[in-house]
């Protein structure tokens, strides 16, 4: 069995949910895994997320350029944490045989602070279930890179149980950078977890990574393992990632060993502008008992007291795909929508899924300084949305409660000139 065949089994094993957009060289592998094309890989790896707040474990497929497009949210996610295991499966092209470009993958890995495991011919169904429960473990994706050279080679292993855990989103009291902390925690939990894998093997040199040979063999290339450094000659596809990373400290001293901050310990959250014409639409849905996905932007002050009807946000343009999968309600601003979220709801209508996306237009992006954005109707006439002022209450609360889905409330408003978003302190929550 080649690399192809048995990688596709193993995922098929794994996960619950498959998405891919195809090209070199992992065209093959998602059409075994019967994966769902999307439009894009970063709605691609948003499905994902929402199936892991869901509690379902998913993979997305996509080749090495394709990796790229999934940045925001992949990051995002290492902060804002995750459910179910998510796989991203990237397929380089080290000679660029089939792509325009022959970037290694993992750097993005490194980047992202997940865990990057890379196969050989021995560990492919074991790196699978792995690469999972490592996901589930550090509550972050986790990435599989592969090469042509190990897809076209022989497999040697055999199928492995799949062992389902859980993973968890960010304490909802942890301030932003109390929520980078905790993952820093985890990181360091993460290298301990890279020095004992057994997928490694140890032995005499060379060592080697992914399809090149060596009694060694490296496989958690990402956080990597000490051990590695003992090595003269470390052999790789591409560029010399893990033998340059195994002599450096992965982080400084300091990092991952402080306590995660907490919105009490500040003292202090933000919320929305004293005079937020927005609020009254943020008061419907938590009477409601609507509980969105929330983008970047103002609406993720929804998270934050006195409302906190959020449930994760993964980024620029991210609620809706997100959202798709999982609690069917999306809450986005204007500027994120047309930035990216709008190839998203593309894809939604395209498969008719349940979704509700709630859009607050106040032409600006609020949150960075009120720049101008576009104008939402010159693009958005085709999901037949329901623009609706934002001071009428009444219809917006009989959309929120009738609307179809897939279906877009957009609701109007200004910013009041001269405000900024309170700060409360915790006291008087």
């Amino acid at each position: 069995m080649n690399g192809h065949e048995a990688l596709a089994q193993a995922i098929l094993t794994s996960t619950d949910r498959r998405y891919t957009v195809p090209g070199y060289p992992i065209t093959k592998i998602g059409a075994m895994t019967g994966a769902e094309m999307v439009i894009n890989e970063k709605t691609g790896l948003e499905y994902a997320l929402g199936d892991s707040i869901a509690g379902r474990r998913a993979a997305l497929i996509v080749k090495n350029a394709g990796v790229n497009a999934c940045v925001d949210p992949l990051l995002q996610a290492t902060a804002q944490g995750l459910i179910g295991g998510v796989l991203l499966v990237a397929g380089d092209d080290p000679e660029a045989v089939g792509s325009q470009t022959s970037q290694d993958t993992r750097i993005i890995g490194e980047l992202a602070e997940i865990p990057v495991i890379e196969p050989d011919a021995a560990s492919c169904y074991r790196a699978v279930e792995a690469a999972l429960r490592a996901s589930e473990e550090f509550s972050r994706v986790a990435m599989l890179r592969v090469t042509p050279a190990f897809l076209d080679g022989e497999i040697t292993d055999g199928p492995v149980p799949r062992m389902d855990a859980r993973g968890r989103l960010s304490d909802r009291s942890y301030t932003m950078h109390g929520r980078v902390t905790a993952s820093r925690v985890l990181f360091r939990k993460m290298q301990e977890w890279s020095e004992s894998s057994p997928l490694n093997i140890w032995a005499a040199e060379p060592a080697g990574v992914g399809p090149k040979a060596g009694p060694t063999r490296v496989v958690t290339v990402y956080p990597p393992p000490a051990k590695a450094a003992e090595y003269r000659a470390v052999h790789e596809e591409g560029l010399p990632f893990t033998g340059d990373h195994c002599r450096h400290r992965i982080l400084f001293e300091t990092e991952g060993r402080s306590s995660p901050q907490t919105l009490e310990e500040r003292g202090y959250y933000r919320t929305f502008c004293r005079d937020c014409p927005f609020k009254p639409v943020i008061s419907l849905m938590q009477e409601i008992g609507m509980r969105p996905v929330c983008d970047a932007g103002c609406v993720v002050l929804a998270m934050n007291p006195p409302f906190g009807i959020g449930v994760a946000s993964y980024g620029m343009g991210s609620s809706i795909a997100v959202a798709a999968k999982s609690t069917g309600v999306a809450l986005i601003g204007d500027y994120a929508f047309l930035h990216s979220g709008i190839n998203a709801l593309m894809d939604v209508y395209g498969k008719g899924l349940p979704l509700l996306c709630v859009i607050l237009d106040n032409r600006c992006a609020a949150m960075t300084g009120k720049q101008p954005s576009l104008p939402l109707e010159r693009y958005i006439g085709w999901a037949d949305p329901h623009f609706v002022p934002v001071h009428d209450t009444g219809e917006i609360q009989r959309l929120l409660e009738t609307a179809a889905r897939p279906g877009v409330i957009v609701t109007s408003g200004t910013c009041p000139e001269g405000q900024e978003h309170e700060i409360v302190a915790y006291r008087d929550m």
